[in-house]
């Protein structure tokens, strides 16, 4: 039998190979007697591991070992996973290719821009401050780009907004598919750029300067495209230009629009008859519903054995009117409109105590003050009101409240698509589905990407902004399709299709169960998206050196993930695009 002997001073490892089995170890020792070499074995050392086994070797060998801590030094470290997660989905996305064909270095800037944006979003003079903070810049080559350049390159980014659009839209838009759109607002910081108006302000800032920006997606809510507007433009205005965008530069000849009712108004509907190949989904305003309940042509007793009823009316030729009655949504406003009129009267009251007091007097002071409540609960329909200069009466008009709530719970969808196409619980699916705009909208503006307040003071700057911010939600968005079910997310979609469309929407089993555990079954947590961004931030890369001298080589070690990490970033690659 054959063995291997390593020869050191005094002591050596002798290895004895056993065939079919482990070799024996052998701690040995060489010795002299006369001229003659003997050996004899101070201690058997098979049970020990091969690793150990070499760090005795390396210490007979006479190599100078030192404590762990003491073999490289650690430069610094950053965190990596949730860097890594974006980047990978943008890779999986072909998003370089789709903002520019060739890399460059603008598109570097942007694409790491639009990284920020979900990891960190912050003012561009912070995210570039912030460079260091995470792997962020290493990973798109920017490590040396100032505010200005981020700057630059969203000038040329902007330049370029429309063909990006244009293979977003071949990308997600079918013909004769749904195509949803909706306006929001956003506030300034600042009172020198052009597009800041003061309008209608979804942000609840009232008096604030304002931008408008429509968001359009596909009918799953996977953004397409964007367009910015003046604060003080009004709704309807804002779609017929994205009627020609979808005609003309997307190429979309046959599409169905589906807008809230005060996007696709009556006079938007009008100019929409004459456009060959468009359809629309919308509902009607409140005026509207109460004529039709005027005339007896909506009444209570069509929802005795069902909630949703189709018609036709003489007002609306040529299309589909679809009656829905939610009872929870009739209960709701039911319940919310008696707390105003009782809120009402008890401010109504106190004012008529003051004036009794003789601590309020003049028909114009108390005019003041009177207004002051109708206008907080916006309750002056149903109340009649007499002033003079010493007293206050009040009472409530019954007749009006009993007949708003007539139309409590009652919604009416407008469409001009054809039964074949679409059956009536369709077109209302369809219409409620804008809430996946809505939404969009509040992943922009504060859970997310935090679009405002906007603090540029160029126009130009201000549209490339808020693109770049909707390039940040298409990564975003598809981050949130591939991570299901690692999310409190409904995973059973499909069953959207088969549920009562007037009803309340309501989670599967899955997703009330996932809420009531809070984790899986082999018990790791479910994560909002944040949270899972946070815990793949735990991936450290940490860059080392071999001494602590400054001229010593690096190198980069990146701590290992968990089973949920490496499952999160395989979720990434295997998406379907």
């Amino acid at each position: 039998m054959c063995c291997c002997v390593y020869y050191v001073v005094g002591m050596h490892i002798h290895i004895v190979p056993n065939r079919g089995s482990h070799p024996t170890i052998l701690l040995r020792e060489s010795y002299r007697e006369g001229k003659k070499v003997k050996k004899r074995t101070i201690a058997n050392l098979s049970h020990l591991p091969m690793h150990q086994i070499e760090l005795l070797r390396a210490v007979f060998s006479g190599v100078d070992l030192q404590p762990a801590g003491l073999g490289f030094v650690v430069e610094h470290s950053q965190p990596h996973g949730h860097v890594e997660a974006v980047h990978r989905m943008m890779e999986r996305l072909g998003l370089p290719g789709v903002i520019a064909g060739k890399p460059c270095r603008e598109r570097d800037l942007v694409l790491a821009l639009i990284a920020a944006r979900i990891v960190d979003p912050q003012t561009k003079l912070a995210t570039t401050r912030s460079w260091a903070a995470t792997t962020l810049a290493d990973t798109f080559g920017v490590t040396e780009a100032d505010e200005q350049d981020c700057y630059a390159a969203m000038d040329w980014l902007l330049a370029r907004q429309d063909r990006i659009q244009e293979k977003l839209a071949a990308r997600h838009l079918k013909a004769d598919g749904l195509v949803l759109y909706d306006l929001s607002s956003s506030y300034f910081e600042g009172v020198t750029c052009p597009l800041a108006r003061r309008g209608y302000s979804r942000d609840g800032r009232r008096g604030t300067l304002q931008v408008n920006y429509g968001l359009m997606t596909d009918d799953r809510g996977c953004p397409v495209a964007v367009s910015v507007h003046e604060g003080n433009t009004a709704d309807p205005t804002t779609l017929s230009p994205e009627i020609t965008r979808l005609k003309e530069d997307f190429g979309i000849t046959q599409f169905v629009m589906v807008g809230d009712r005060g996007m696709i108004s009556s006079t938007a509907i009008a100019t929409l008859r004459d456009l060959s190949g468009i359809d629309w989904i919308t509902a009607l305003k409140s005026a509207s519903i109460r004529a039709l309940v005027e005339d007896k042509t909506i009444q209570p007793d069509l929802f005795d054995e069902r909630n949703l009823v189709e018609f036709q009316h003489p007002d609306y030729p040529g299309e589909r009117l679809v009656a829905c009655r939610n009872p929870q949504l009739m209960k709701l406003r039911a319940h919310k409109r008696l707390e105003l009129l009782q809120a009402t009267e008890e401010d109504l009251v106190k004012i008529a105590a003051r004036i009794t007091a003789g601590r309020l007097k003049g028909q114009d002071k108390i005019g003041v003050a009177v207004g002051r409540v109708i206008n907080r609960y916006k309750m002056a329909k149903h109340f009649t009101l007499t002033l003079t200069d010493t007293s206050l009466t009040f009472a409530r008009k019954e007749d009006a409240i009993i007949a708003e709530a007539a139309l409590d719970g009652i919604y009416i969808i407008r469409t001009s698509v054809t039964p074949e196409r679409l059956d009536s619980a369709s077109c209302v699916r369809h219409y409620k589905s804008l809430s996946q705009v809505e939404r969009a909208f509040r992943s922009l503006k504060t859970v997310d990407l935090k679009v405002r307040p906007i603090h540029h003071r160029l126009s130009d700057m201000v549209r490339a902004h808020i693109f770049l911010c909707m390039l940040a939600y298409y990564v975003e968005w598809h981050l949130k399709e591939a991570w299901r079910e690692l999310l409190f997310a409904d995973e059973d979609q499909a069953a959207k299709a088969t549920r009562n469309p007037v009803a309340p929407a309501e989670r599967s089993a899955g997703a009330k169960a996932k809420v009531a555990r809070r984790h899986h079954e082999d018990g790791t947590p479910i994560h909002s998206f944040q949270t899972l961004l946070a815990d793949l931030a735990t991936i450290v890369r940490n860059t080392c050196r071999t001494s602590a001298e400054e001229d010593a080589p690096t190198f980069t070690v990146t701590t290992q993930s968990s089973p949920l990490q490496r499952r999160a970033l395989d979720l990434v690659d295997a998406l379907a695009v």
